[in-house]
C-alpha cells in the first residue's frame, strides 16, 4: 500500500507539471510538500499592507491557535503605495483559495505583486502592471485573477482586467479581457467573483450602481449589466456560499446613516434586492465579511470607530443584531477586516490608531476581544488572514 501511495503521488506531481498555465482552472487542492509550513510554524497568519509611497511592504503576523498575533517579517512588494492613509476599497490584499499565494495591489505604482506563502514568511514571485491605473481591488478564482482599476480618479478610465496565475506564481495578462464600468469615473470600491465563479460584481460609490459581468469558460467577462444600488454609496460586500451578497451603504458619510442591503443575482437586471437599507445608526461603513456558516455579517463603521453585526437568513434576509458589536477606537478608524481560515477569529485594521484588533466570534455572533497589536504606519490599507 505504501508503494502504491508513493506511485500515485509521483504521477500526480508529474501531471501537474505538464499543465498549461494559460488555461483558466479551478483551484488546485494539492499541497506542495516543499511549501508546507514547518511543524513549528503558527497555524495561521494575518497580512497587512503598509501602502507606503516610497516602497510598499507587507507585514506578517503569525496567528496562534488562541487567536493572538505575533509580529513576524516585513516583505517588500517591489511596488509603491499611495502614502495616504487608507484606500477607498475592499480587497487590495487577497489570498488564493488554497492559501499558497498572496496578491497585493500597489496602488501608487499601478502594479500587482504575487508572493508565495510559507509557514511564517513570503517570497516575491512576480510583479506586473495592473492593466490600468490605481488597482483598488482583486479577486481570484482558481488561476483567474481580475483587477479593478480606479483610473478615473486620476484622469484615466475605470476598468476590470484579467490575468492568469501560473503554478510558479507568474501573472500573465488575459488578452482581450479589459472591460469598462458603467462610466469613466465611478469611484469603484470592490470586484468579487460569485461563489460559482460565473459572475463578477463591482460596486460604484460615485454612481450608486452595482455592475455585474458574466464570466465565460475562457475567463473573459461580458457586460456590464448595470443595476441601481438600493442605498447610496455602495462600498464593500461579501457573498454567502449560497450566492446572496451583503453590500454596505455609506450614504456619502452622513452621520448616523450607515446601512447594509442584501441582494441576489438576477439574469435580467443583474441584481435583485432581498433586504433593503438595514440601518445601524453608525457612520461611514466600509468593509463586509460573512462567517463561514453564512449566519452573520460584520461591517466596519469607519466614522464611528465601531463594528456592527447582522444576522443573515437562509433566504438572504438581513437583520441588525448589534449596532455596536465592538469598538476599535474612540474616533475614526476601522476599515479592512478578514476572518481566520478556521472561521473563529475576526481581524480588523484601525487606521486611526495604526493597529490590528482581533476578536473571537462567539456562537451567537458576538465578538469577544482577543488583543490589539500596534506599531503600524498611518498609511496602512488592505489585509488578508488565514
Amino acid at each position: 500500500m505504501k508503494n502504491l501511495l508513493t506511485l500515485i503521488a509521483a504521477l500526480t506531481m508529474a501531471l501537474g507539471a505538464c499543465s498549461d498555465s494559460s488555461r483558466v482552472t479551478e483551484p488546485d487542492q494539492t499541497v506542495d510538500p516543499a511549501r508546507k509550513p514547518a511543524s513549528t510554524a503558527p497555524p495561521g497568519a494575518v497580512y497587512v499592507q503598509t501602502n507606503t509611497a516610497g516602497a510598499n511592504h507587507v507585514v506578517v503576523y503569525g496567528r496562534a491557535a488562541d487567536g493572538t498575533l505575533k509580529r513576524g517579517g516585513t516583505f517588500r512588494t517591489g511596488g509603491r503605495g499611495t502614502g495616504v492613509p487608507r484606500l477607498g476599497s475592499q480587497g487590495s490584499v487577497i489570498l488564493s483559495e488554497d492559501n499558497e499565494w498572496l496578491l497585493v495591489a500597489n496602488v501608487g505604482s499601478s502594479e500587482i505583486s504575487v508572493f508565495a506563502v510559507s509557514g511564517d514568511g513570503l517570497a516575491l514571485t512576480d510583479k506586473v502592471p495592473s492593466g490600468g491605473q490605481m488597482p483598488f481591488s482583486l479577486t481570484l478564482r482558481g488561476n483567474l485573477l481580475y483587477v479593478l482599476n480606479a483610473g478615473g480618479r486620476v484622469g484615466g478610465t475605470d476598468n476590470i482586467t484579467a490575468f492568469t496565475l501560473s503554478s510558479d506564481g507568474q501573472l500573465s495578462p488575459l488578452p482581450g479581457s479589459t472591460r469598462l464600468l458603467s462610466a469613466a469615473n465611478t469611484d469603484p470600491a470592490q470586484v468579487q467573483f460569485s461563489p460559482d465563479g460565473g459572475t463578477l460584481v463591482v460596486t460604484e460609490k460615485a454612481t450608486d450602481r452595482i455592475d455585474t459581468y458574466a464570466v465565460g469558460s475562457d475567463g473573459l467577462a461580458s457586460g456590464p449589466t448595470v443595476g441601481e444600488a438600493n442605498g447610496d454609496t455602495p462600498f464593500g460586500f461579501a457573498f454567502t456560499t449560497t450566492g446572496y451578497f451583503v453590500v454596505t451603504e455609506a450614504f456619502d458619510k452622513a452621520a448616523g446613516q450607515a446601512a447594509a442591503s442584501s441582494y441576489r443575482l438576477s439574469g435580467a437586471t443583474g441584481i435583485e434586492v432581498v433586504s433593503g437599507t438595514v440601518r445601524n445608526g453608525e457612520t461611514d461603513v466600509c468593509w463586509t465579511v460573512i462567517t463561514q456558516d453564512d449566519r452573520y455579517a460584520f461591517i466596519t463603521n469607519f466614522g464611528s470607530g465601531t463594528l456592527s453585526s447582522y444576522g443573515i437568513g437562509s433566504d438572504g434576509t438581513l437583520t441588525l443584531i448589534e449596532a455596536v458589536a465592538a469598538r476599535t477606537s474612540a474616533a475614526q478608524g476601522p476599515r479592512d477586516q478578514d476572518l481566520s481560515e478556521d472561521g473563529r477569529y475576526l481581524y480588523v485594521i484601525d487606521v486611526g490608531t495604526h493597529r490590528v484588533s482581533g476578536y473571537e466570534i462567539e456562537g451567537d455572533g458576538g465578538l469577544a476581544p482577543v488583543e490589539e497589536i500596534g506599531g503600524l504606519p498611518p498609511t496602512i490599507a488592505g489585509m488578508a488572514a488565514r
